[in-house]
């Protein structure tokens, strides 16, 4: 008997060293190397210091089990290929690719490191090592679009866009259809930058949109030009990718914004436990991946109201803003009835009506 519970004491001692050894060896395992590429400074707003925002949210979330790299500034092109290899290169398992334009050079890198992964922003094209990741940006537009209708004394917005890829297309059609339910006759300028980050030609952009009338601006480019100039000419603001109240506290009616941080934390911990694939994501309002921020005080009370309800809508799946009967801007009718597919959308490559400018080709 005194042998079997020496034994058994053993036993537990030696199982208590290996649970303390697996702890241990835990604690003191080398962290995630995670890098994040991305199209413009930081800054202090916009579309890039949303991405840093959900990093740092990560990081917080994960501590040491995660250690991050940053590049700014990478110009879309040969120049975005060169930054995602040497970062492969460096040990980092997880690189977030946060432009448009970086989705070639990132199928091409992923293709010579079979071991890292890629996540794209708002790209259409996966590998074995590389997911896509979006968010229904048209969603909160359109609750935009109506509060623009019900604020605008003209009827008339007007829209600085970067490049008229699909998610750029379909924000300029969701805000031009909520701001006709507002009022019909409503119109929506559009003005082409082809870049996403350019202060002076973004507000070169919104100049010329307030001259032709706009009482409301809103935008989908890098900076604070537009919240800026907005606030300088005394017209109504929509912020897009990070609230602008700071930079536009009168003009400001609301802001749709970009939020990062759950997501991030979750594609990391996926790669720390394995389990991370290549499952193409689109969140919407109900994913906590976008948002619409605080009202200005001086929205009355019912146009609150209505956009809120108009909200709880959308995130309960019972109004989606690509339905109904949609005509194009040369008169074509293109949905009788029901809502648009997802696929529909994300191939969208025309305007709504009221929408007010041509759609070149990038």
């Amino acid at each position: 008997m005194y042998k079997n519970l020496t034994r058994g004491r053993l036993a537990a001692w030696i199982a208590g060293l290996s649970l303390w050894a697996a702890a241990a060896s835990a604690e003191n395992a080398a962290p995630l190397n995670v890098a994040f590429v991305y199209v413009s400074p930081i800054g202090d707003a916009g579309w890039t210091y949303q991405h840093d925002l959900g990093r740092r949210a990560m990081e917080e979330a994960l501590g040491s089990r995660v250690s991050t790299t940053v590049v700014e500034s990478v110009a879309e092109g040969p120049d975005s290929e060169r930054v995602i290899r040497d970062l492969a290169a460096q040990d980092h398992r997880l690189i977030f690719a946060t432009s448009f334009g970086y989705l070639e050079p990132t199928l091409r890198v992923a293709a010579d490191f079979p071991n890292v992964r890629f996540e794209h922003a708002g790209g259409y094209k996966t590998a074995p090592n590389v997911n896509t990741y979006n968010a229904r940006y048209y969603e909160p537009r359109y609750l935009a679009g109506l509060l623009a209708g019900k604020m605008s004394q003209t009827g008339v917005a007007g829209y600085v866009a970067g490049f008229p890829v699909p998610e750029v297309i379909q924000g300029i059609n969701a805000f031009t259809l909520g701001m006709r339910e507002a009022n019909p006759k409503a119109q929506v300028k559009v003005l082409w930058l082809n870049t996403w980050f350019d202060p002076a030609k973004e507000r070169e952009a919104a100049l010329t949109l307030v001259h032709q009338g706009a009482d409301v601006l809103t935008n989908h480019s890098g900076s604070t030009a537009v919240a800026q100039t907005a606030e300088e000419k005394g017209v109504k603001l929509v912020a897009y990718q990070s609230d602008m109240r700071r930079f536009a506290p009168n003009a400001q009616l609301t802001a749709i914004t970009h939020q990062w941080g759950g997501y991030y934390t979750r594609v990391a911990q996926a790669v720390l436990a394995g389990t991370w694939k290549p499952e193409p994501v689109w969140g919407g309002m109900k994913d906590g991946f976008v948002a619409l921020a605080p009202l200005h005080p001086s929205v009355p009370a019912e146009v609150s109201a209505l956009v809120d309800a108009k909200r709880r809508a959308i995130v309960a799946g019972r109004f989606k803003p690509f339905s109904g009967r949609l005509v194009d801007h040369l008169g074509k009718l293109r949905l009788q009835q029901g809502a648009m597919s997802d696929e529909a959308i994300a191939t969208m490559n025309w305007f709504v009506q009221g929408v007010v400018g041509s759609l070149p080709t990038r």
